[in-house]
């Protein structure tokens, strides 16, 4: 490609505590600091040696705007080092990485702190715009007669209905849509059924508890809140997936005639996950042990009402210019916003159709074998602090290929509003790393 190589030289992520209906424990920024601070702390050099810090959040609070500049400072960076936030909604912990990338490309930057990160339960409720022209009545109201006026025409129901933040946030402003219901769009086109999306389910929780129990989550660090409670693991996880129990949830999206529900679909929770990435140079003054290099990276559009097939369309290119098909790539890591996702995008690649009408080939490109997808579970199980997640499934990517003693993945993930992104890691031998060759 011409570029020089960018590694990842370790990582770390918090575990992803499912959101329970009421604000979790640690805010956004108290995430983000826990796990860098656990990752920052192994390192040989001090967090004031990095040349800049790269966070995507999609929800911060509004007391950490531009959250990347202010964990950067209570990660004890100093003030010399920029810092800044993303946002490419779902894809916004791998629009960091790749901006780091970037800039280390370029020669800008050398060493860099890139990740993800978002705290979902806090996601705020909102006045509706009537009770808000109200308040503003109210404000400009001098005389006490105007304000007894104004408070008169209050309605206790327009007080008592406030807008779930996080609900309009996962709505398509442009199509109208909530991503559950572009979900549904796929099933339908694909034809893909209830089974099949809660028989994937099933197996992403089975993968994930397995993993868990093997010790193959070694990139977690445990979380502490306040009261000293230890947060050990991702709390989402259910040994006790089945699929009879799946079967007694209802489709939320579409209750009449659907086929997606909270089973079968990614959890809301909180979360954060951090990557530190690194040139050649960095890595000799510093004597470092890359996990393995970022090889190539994609960015994709499409349908806003079809957006859970943006990683078809971002890692398609990647494998055209690499001259690879879906079977060499050794391990997968497709972020799982909904089974019907994942399964759509599966069936696209196999699709003759799809693949010559919108990627221009020739035919299907093929099938990814399921020992080779997400093997140790992924959002459905794990969980979708949507901020975080393109960094997790990349820093997972390069574990599970080292565990695997494979060489080549690829970490895709679907984006709200119609995009795709996707990365190409290939793990290094110690001699590639001192030629600085990728």
């Amino acid at each position: 490609m011409g570029c020089q190589p960018v590694y990842v030289v370790d990582g770390a992520r918090t575990p992803f505590l499912k959101g329970r209906n009421a604000p979790g424990p640690f805010s956004a920024s108290d995430l983000a600091v826990q796990a860098g601070r656990a990752l920052l702390i192994r390192q040989p050099f001090l967090p004031t040696d990095l040349d800049e810090v790269i966070l995507g959040c999609v929800s911060p609070s509004p007391d950490e705007v531009n959250i990347g500049r202010l964990v950067a400072l209570r990660l004890g960076c100093g003030h010399q080092v920029p810092a800044w936030t993303v946002m490419r909604n779902c894809a916004s912990g791998m629009q960091a990485i790749d901006s780091a990338m970037a800039n280390i490309q370029n020669g800008r930057s050398h060493l860099v702190l890139a990740g993800g990160v978002d705290a979902l339960s806090h996601a705020p409720l909102l006045y509706n715009e009537t009770m808000v022209r109200w308040f503003a009545q109210m404000m400009q109201a001098r005389a006490l007669s105007q304000k007894i006026g104004v408070f008169t025409r209050l309605r206790l129901s327009q007080a008592l209905s406030p807008v779930i933040g996080l609900l309009k946030g996962l709505t398509d402003p442009v199509v109208g849509l909530l991503m559950g219901q572009t979900a549904e769009n796929l099933a339908w086109r694909f034809g893909i059924s209830r089974q099949q999306m809660d028989e994937y389910s099933v197996r992403s929780h089975q993968r994930a508890v397995a993993a868990r129990t093997a010790g193959y989550l070694g990139e977690i660090v445990p979380l502490v809140d306040g009261k000293g409670k230890v947060y050990n693991d991702d709390d989402g996880v259910r040994a006790d997936s089945s699929m009879a129990g799946l079967a007694r949830l209802k489709p939320f999206f579409d209750r009449r005639y659907g086929r997606v529900t909270p089973g079968n679909s990614s959890q809301i929770s909180d979360g954060a996950a951090w990557l530190l990435l690194a040139s050649a140079a960095a890595v000799e003054e510093w004597q470092l042990e890359p996990l393995g290099a970022i090889i190539d990276s994609q960015w994709a559009g499409l349908d806003p009402a079809q957006m859970g097939l943006g990683p078809v369309h971002a890692a398609t290119p990647i494998l055209q210019r690499h001259q690879l098909g879906l079977a060499d790539i050794d391990l997968w890591e497709i972020n799982e916003a909904f089974a019907a996702q994942v399964l759509g995008c599966l069936a696209a690649w196999e699709s003759d159709d799809y693949c010559r009408e919108q990627l221009g080939l020739p035919g299907a490109l093929g099938q990814i074998a399921p020992e080779r997808l997400n093997i140790d579970g992924s959002a459905i199980a794990i969980g979708h602090p949507v901020g975080a997640s393109g960094a997790r499934i990349v820093l997972h990517l390069l574990q599970a290929l080292r565990i695997a003693r494979a060489k080549r993945g690829i970490a895709a993930i679907c984006i709200g509003g119609g995009q795709g992104g996707a990365m190409l890691l290939e793990t290094l031998d110690p001699a590639q790393v001192r030629r600085g060759t990728s």
